[in-house]
């Protein structure tokens, strides 16, 4: 069988450089720019980085740079789809261990635009040791520092030379901590002043919000998808139907991106943090209180969660009665995101056991759902019930009986004792659910301050110990009166 190649010289102008050669940048942001060459002519060739060390991975270049995406989950109307698709606006990849020249003539491109990156949320860190002279150096930012130096002084300090940087890693403001990062080493390398004002007037760093589930190379699956299409692609990686990319900058990235008539789900906006919220609150705070009621059910993954109708219906409430009505933006915006998310929850093709979601719940659950817990309250002056359950279930959870719990351990070890305790008959629920509540290095807080919480997280605790969460969901669902 033969392996997919490219059959004619790459003929695109480069107009990205991209750190990172991983499953997400490639079923994300790469399949996006092929499909605004084909769409809107962008006409953008991208040229690959692999910003860490040595690897024993292959280079994209043994294929041309090109690979198959293979999307599938279910559409806008539930319907199942899968399609595949060949990426062809990649035209080499960079291993800066051995390529480093090669990186730095990059830098002289003067068609180059943009700069995307994806180098996990660590990435974006500084330290004192890198130098100038390095090749390369250690860190992500200090490498792209020296690069967008060469740019610089190859153009002599030119605006029009600048680029638009825009940042993947899951971190908030991402933007702004990547140029801050690179400030720190032109300041420490000594860099002209010359260049500073370059980053400020001729550059643009754009925080940005992703999303797209990419689960990557589909190993057990691959002979039979190689079959199906007639050739062997190493690099041929998975993703789900759905995505979303949002974009803090200025409004004429639209432009530049000749997004205008793409049909993708690209949004250019003024703030990004309001879209943020939204994803933290529906989608990851669907998870975290969706983890320690489906687990106390006995099921194990989240699709399994989503065909059972208690399961369903708790979600499905707790999204639209409580989450989505405690955050900050309108219904026209928040219920087409709900819809998606519970479309990606019943995915067929994704398999997310619980147990692994489960990791760290408590920082969780304080990040993700807590917020929108105390902002109902305040709303509506009284406490949202499905949170309360969600809460108490988690407490539940961190018996320690059902599943490994993977946590801070003294956490661990002291909500073990904690429900030993009670076991034994020395502290009660209520003061179980005090101890948790009162934990100020989880909340940052002490939520036993918030009227009437402890009360029901009690009552709900002693509920599920009593009855099981089957029979608190159906308690929860009785219409009222």
């Amino acid at each position: 069988m033969p392996r997919l190649q490219r059959t004619a010289p790459f003929n695109r102008p480069i107009r990205v450089l991209q750190f990172g050669a991983g499953n997400f940048l490639r079923g994300f942001f790469d399949w996006q720019i092929d499909l605004l060459n084909e769409r809107c002519g962008l006409d953008a060739g991208i040229v690959v980085v692999r910003p860490s060390g040595r690897s024993a991975q292959p280079l994209l270049d043994v294929q041309g740079g090109r690979y198959t995406t293979l999307i599938r989950g279910l559409d806008e109307q539930g319907q199942p789809v899968r399609e595949f698709r060949i990426i062809d606006c990649v035209q080499r990849e960079i291993d800066l261990a051995t390529m480093f020249d090669d990186y730095l003539a990059e830098a002289r491109r003067p068609e180059l635009r943009f700069v995307v990156s994806n180098t996990t949320e660590a990435g974006i860190s500084t330290n004192d040791d890198d130098r100038y002279d390095d090749r390369p150096p250690a860190s992500f930012p200090a490498k792209l520092t020296r690069w967008l130096h060469e740019r610089y002084r190859h153009f002599d300090g030119a605006r029009e030379a600048g680029v638009v940087v825009l940042p993947c890693e899951l971190i908030d403001d991402n933007g702004p901590a990547l140029k801050a990062a690179i400030a720190h080493f032109a300041r420490r390398w000594a860099l002209e002043d010359g260049f500073l004002q370059w980053l400020d007037l001729g550059c643009t760093f754009c925080s940005t919000l992703v999303d797209r589930i990419v689960p990557g190379h589909p190993q057990g699956e691959i002979a039979a998808l190689e079959a199906e299409l007639g050739y062997q692609d190493r690099f041929l990686v998975t993703a789900e139907h759905f995505y979303l990319f949002v974009i803090e900058g200025p409004a004429w990235l639209a432009d530049t991106l000749r997004l205008h008539g793409s049909g993708l789900n690209v949004q250019i906006v003024d703030d990004i943090k309001p879209y943020k919220q939204r994803k933290v609150g529906v989608l990851n705070g669907g998870h975290t209180v969706l983890v320690p009621v489906a687990l106390l059910a006995g099921v194990q993954s989240v699709g399994e969660a989503m065909a059972d109708p208690a399961l369903h219906g708790f979600l499905v409430n707790t999204l639209q009665q409580e989450i989505m009505p405690a955050l900050p933006l309108p219904a026209s915006e928040l219920q087409p995101f709900a819809d998606a998310v519970l479309r990606r929850f019943a995915n067929p093709y994704l398999h997310h056991r619980l147990a692994s979601i489960a990791l760290n719940s408590w920082a969780k659950f304080a990040a993700r759902v807590m917020p929108q817990l105390l902002r109902y309250q305040q709303l509506r002056g009284q406490l949202p019930p499905h949170l309360v359950l969600a809460l108490a279930a988690t407490l539940r959870l961190y018996r320690g009986d059902l599943i490994p719990l993977a946590d801070d351990p003294a956490l661990i070890d002291a909500l073990r004792a904690d429900w030993q305790a009670v076991d034994e008959g020395s502290l009660t629920l209520t003061e179980l659910v005090h101890r948790m509540l009162g934990r100020q290095a989880v909340w940052r807080q002490d939520l036993n301050a918030a009227p009437g919480l402890t009360d029901a997280v009690a009552q709900a605790l002693q509920q599920l110990q009593q009855q099981g969460i089957r029979a608190c969901l159906a308690i929860l669902e009785q219409p009222a009166g």
